[in-house]
């Protein structure tokens, strides 16, 4: 069953994600430009720099392929045969070249082409939507890696926190996490204090509340405020690099009221 779309990715139409995607690309890659390939990326032990680069890359071309060629059995990308450069210094310009084919098949596809994704939806929007955030964070960690303080856009973080809960939902690598989290009716809940919570705007639209409900072996989650067991408060681009592990839920950017273990448990068991 596929997930109900929420307002704001209503709003943001498959060239919305398309045109964000190829902005993003170039942050990236400008952004390393002249940097260490040999850096280490703190927020993926055991990556450097030039590692990371390597592993946008190919997921940009396997994605491309995956809708190019309208892709329906699994085919994931650690199987995807991609030639890469001899020398990483030339990473920028590859993963540049790569990035904008992938921009020109998703902006020649229907949104609703079916395309096989291991996600919550199985079409070429959904991976439109999935490498503008996949980029997104891992453009947050070449920044942190060259020592700089990342930033996401508030709508585009706003989308992506919807994304990872309708993802890690049905994805096959949390099944066993989500068991071993238990559940049996326990709150979070996120309070972005930068975007609209749902029903503000006058359209009726905004997402800047997020109701997770734990239930043995999953979860389900809505906009909207409430009252949870645990409740964290910050700016939308914060939550969205807390979810993904790329903030500490502790330190200055947050406010945190209720059982800090449960959220430390979450975050632990909802690792993508």
């Amino acid at each position: 069953m596929l997930e109900p779309m929420s307002s704001d990715e209503r709003d943001r139409s498959h060239e919305d994600h398309c045109s964000l995607l190829s902005a993003e690309i170039g942050r990236l890659v400008d952004g390393v430009l002249g940097g260490d390939p040999t850096a280490e990326v703190p927020t993926c032990p055991g990556w450097t720099l030039a590692k990371l680069l390597k592993h946008v890359g190919i997921v940009h071309r396997w994605a491309r392929h995956l809708v190019a060629e309208r892709v329906a059995e699994p085919l994931w990308s650690r199987d995807f045969p991609v030639t890469l450069p001899g020398d990483p210094g030339a990473y920028p310009d590859w993963l540049a070249e790569g990035g904008a084919e992938l921009v020109t098949t998703l902006r020649a596809a229907d949104p609703g082409t079916p395309v096989w994704s291991w996600g919550a939806r199985h079409d070429a929007g959904f991976w439109a939507r999935r490498m503008l955030h996949e980029t997104t964070v891992h453009r947050a960690d070449a920044e942190l890696a060259l020592g700089r303080d990342p930033h996401v856009e508030a709508g585009t973080a706003a989308d992506g926190v919807d994304e990872f809960l309708a993802n890690i939902r049905v994805a096959a690598w949390t099944a066993e996490s989500l068991r071993e989290l238990g559940g049996s009716g326990e709150t979070l809940h996120f309070h972005a204090t930068d975007v609209p919570a749902a029903g503000a705007r006058p359209d009726g639209g905004g997402s800047g509340e997020w109701m997770i409900t734990l239930s043995p072996g999953s979860f389900t989650w809505t906009h909207g405020h409430g009252k949870g067991d645990v409740a964290v408060r910050g700016p939308v681009s914060d939550l969205l690099l807390l979810l993904y592990g790329r903030r500490e839920p502790f330190g200055g950017a947050f406010e945190v009221f209720g059982d800090r273990d449960l959220l430390a448990r979450w975050l632990a068991k909802t690792t993508f």
